[in-house]
């Protein structure tokens, strides 16, 4: 179970008095807290007593008991919320537009130069090729490649709402994926010299104050490391768990394994979903039966046994993948071995998940 499918679950409690809106919509639910055998969730109430309090609360509970697997523990609690208060100034994030969002999935990296961004725009276009919508977070504030790999650098991003604390991003929709970048929202070219906190902000606006709609994935590029961007991403951003992208050589290898214990740390708490191992050998297209191990052989493997992760595949160094990154045409689109490696990604990550 997750936040989101919780929250989904939740849009059948209605609140009779507020135009049977539901307690999600109305901003009710506090807090989602969710461990090996108990679920709790907070609601918020304003200081006046609403009448109703002890019923939302059963009807809650009730809808929790009929969704959740038998013996798990169930806590609801109240709060109090005073609405005379101002409200802040500035956007306020919240994870309504997530909650038709069934699986939200981080691609992550130790460091930067392991093809992350590659992976992530191919895994999506797989994932759509196998019938499941799809989109594409591009998080990597300081590097967002997705406009270039999807050929997007020109989309105009619209926006719905009336008002910049209500409005939301439209994404880009092309190859059967959304995608939305940063790139897409600031001037081509232009250097984003941003502090953690700008960094945060952006990330929270391009993940949570955007239109998805329904859907099966969201999958979100991080940006290379384990600095305060995914702090902000895990805390704020209710994520099913992480894919971590690697090569076979030993200094990425290094610092996959400080991106594990990020996921793996109590406070974070986030299943690592499995490990594909990129340009894990050369391929000449000429001789394609060939393989030369530049950077290693089976090191991405050797080290997802090691920390017991599921090894999702072996992606080849081929000039196909790169060419398609540069044109804006995902090689996945394509029925080519380098393409089947992808789709194979998809469904291994899909069975685990769906």
């Amino acid at each position: 179970m997750t936040q989101n499918e919780i929250l989904q679950w939740l849009q059948q409690v209605q609140h009779p008095a507020k135009s049977d809106q539901s307690v999600v919509a109305l901003g009710m639910v506090e807090n989602i807290a969710i461990e090996e055998n108990k679920v709790h969730v907070t609601l918020a109430f304003p200081k006046r007593p609403d009448p109703l309090k002890a019923y939302l609360t059963g009807a809650v509970q009730a809808c929790l008991y009929r969704n959740l697997p038998g013996g798990t523990r169930i806590e609801v609690d109240t709060i109090v919320k005073d609405p005379a208060k101002p409200a802040p100034k500035g956007i306020q994030f919240n994870l309504a537009q997530l909650r038709e969002v069934r699986n939200i999935i981080g691609i992550a990296s130790g460091k930067g130069g392991v093809g992350k961004s590659t992976v992530t725009v191919n895994l999506a276009v797989a994932l759509a090729r196998l019938g499941y919508h799809v989109g594409v977070a591009d998080a990597d504030v300081y590097g967002p490649s997705i406009p270039t790999m999807t050929g997007t650098e020109d989309a105009v991003i619209e926006m719905e709402g009336e008002d910049e604390n209500t409005s939301l991003f439209v994404p880009v929709e092309k190859y059967g994926v959304k995608w939305l970048s940063v790139g897409h929202v600031s001037p081509s070219g232009q250097a984003l010299i941003w502090r953690g906190p700008m960094a945060s902000t952006a990330l929270k606006q391009i993940i949570l104050q955007t239109a998805w709609g329904p859907l099966d994935f969201l999958l979100i590029d991080m940006p290379p490391g384990t600095g305060d961007i995914h702090i902000s991403l895990v805390g704020d951003v209710p994520l099913t768990g992480a894919v971590i992208v690697t090569t076979p050589q030993q200094v990425a290898l290094a610092d996959v394994l400080r991106g594990v214990n990020m996921f793996r740390n109590p406070q974070v708490a986030k299943p690592i979903l499995g490990l594909v191992e990129n340009m894990s050998w050369f391929t000449p297209a000429a001789h394609p039966e060939e393989k030369y191990y530049l950077f290693g052989r089976d090191g991405g493997a050797k080290m997802a046994s090691g920390l017991d992760i599921p090894l999702l595949g072996q992606i080849p160094l081929v000039q196909d993948i790169r060419e398609g990154a540069d044109s804006g045409e995902p090689v996945a689109l394509l029925d080519r071995p380098d393409s089947e490696a992808f789709l194979a990604i998809a469904r291994l990550l899909a069975a685990s998940l769906v």
